[in-house]
């Protein structure tokens, strides 16, 4: 676990335990045994099936305990759900009640009856909001986006690439919601497409199916693809890779692909997921792929690298896994949201020494099955020259 893992669980954790007592208490001033003795029984069954749910919601570790599955990431999602839900209205009735307990000497009934208005209100929020987050999860929109490179080949100018990352096809996204994506993404008419990632979110998801839309993309130059972290959970990076190439899709993993336009070359790299896990450094090797006088282009499932690959000499950079946060906060022009905890390049463009990267939001969902304020995106982006 993570820091933030670590802070979510305590988080949890703490608000189960003030639920459960509150509950005990209510039984206890109701009942007497032995329906008291089932009412403790039920409500830590209760507890114990809830917990071992939320562990349900953490891909690598249901694969680990061979409890991946669509059933396994139904009750993670909703074990998950509950949990921020509870912790939202807990932290809520808890402000609402200090406040009751300031105004209850207030001898206007009017200005009780609306702070208790109020309150009704703020305590539906949190349930409004999920459920507006999960219609807004295939909510997909085309996204285009100006990329400036330095130095870029004028044959290069205006080239057009499709991204599409992170479909995570599972109970929480349809083959026919990603059709949807698929049907958008045919009219773009990009001259090369890239696939970064995550295309299931466990094992026993439709890979096959995921890759049977994906094989109706088109693009002038072909399309090409990288691993992201969940092929690996889900032990089918070399499967994929296979499939793949048998309806003209070539993931590139730790290989490059050299494509011509006009008098210039587009050098497209590709590496599986990277992971910072043991301290392993990022791109070992990557900077071999690396071919002079080519604009040179690297798909990484995870934003992360985005340092190395500038320092290494690449030119632009296409990532996805941070789905741009998924559940997103705008508060005093800030945007507040998970992804923040795990990396500085959540979602857009950002450059660094004459470098460029792209990370885009993408398709899917993982966790809880609702997107707020990062809606899902089929990106275009058009090299120009800085």
């Amino acid at each position: 676990m993570n820091a933030l893992d670590i802070i979510l669980f305590v988080i949890f954790s703490l608000t189960q335990a003030w639920i459960t007592r509150r509950l005990l208490r209510a039984a206890a001033r109701k009942w007497k045994d032995p329906a008291l003795f089932a009412a403790r029984c039920a409500v830590g069954l209760f507890d114990a099936a809830l917990f071992f749910c939320y562990l349900l919601s953490y891909s690598d570790l249901a694969s680990r305990m061979g409890l991946g599955g669509e059933r396994a990431e139904v009750l993670g999602a909703c074990a998950l759900g509950y949990l921020l839900a509870s912790a939202a209205l807990v932290t809520l009735w808890l402000l609402l009640d200090r406040a009751r307990r300031h105004f209850a000497r207030d001898a206007d009934p009017g200005r009780r009856q609306a702070i208790n208005l109020a309150g009704a209100a703020l305590m539906a929020a949190p349930i409004a909001a999920l459920g507006y987050g999960f219609v807004k999860r295939t909510d997909f929109h085309v996204r285009e986006v100006d990329i400036p490179i330095s130095g870029l080949h004028p044959d290069l100018d205006g080239l057009r690439i499709l991204q599409i990352s992170d479909i995570h096809l599972s109970p929480f996204l349809s083959e026919r919601d990603l059709e949807r994506v698929i049907d958008a993404a045919t009219g773009i008419r990009a001259h090369v497409a890239a696939v970064t990632g995550d295309l299931i979110s466990s094992h026993s998801d439709p890979l096959d199916a995921c890759i049977r839309q994906l094989a109706r993309v088109k693009a002038d130059a072909g399309v090409f693809g990288c691993m992201g972290n969940h092929e690996r959970y889900a032990r089918v990076e070399a499967y994929t890779e296979a499939a793949a190439a048998r309806v003209g899709i070539r993931f590139l993993r730790s290989r490059h692909q050299q494509l011509r336009f006009g008098d210039a070359v587009l050098n497209i790299a590709g590496v599986d997921h990277q992971s910072h896990a043991g301290h392993k450094p990022y791109l070992r090797g990557a900077e071999r792929m690396l071919v002079p006088g080519a604009c040179n282009l690297l798909l990484s499932h995870n934003p992360d690298v985005f340092p190395v690959a500038a320092q290494q000499g690449y030119n632009f950079m296409l990532s996805g896994h941070t789905h741009g946060g998924q559940v997103t906060v705008e508060i005093l022009d800030q945007s507040i949201n998970p992804a923040r905890f795990f990396t500085p390049y959540v979602y857009g463009l950002y450059r660094k020494s004459g470098s460029a990267a792209y990370v885009t939001r993408g398709i899917g969902t993982i966790g809880i099955p609702a997107r707020i304020g990062a809606p899902p995106e089929i990106s275009v982006l058009r090299l120009r020259k800085a």
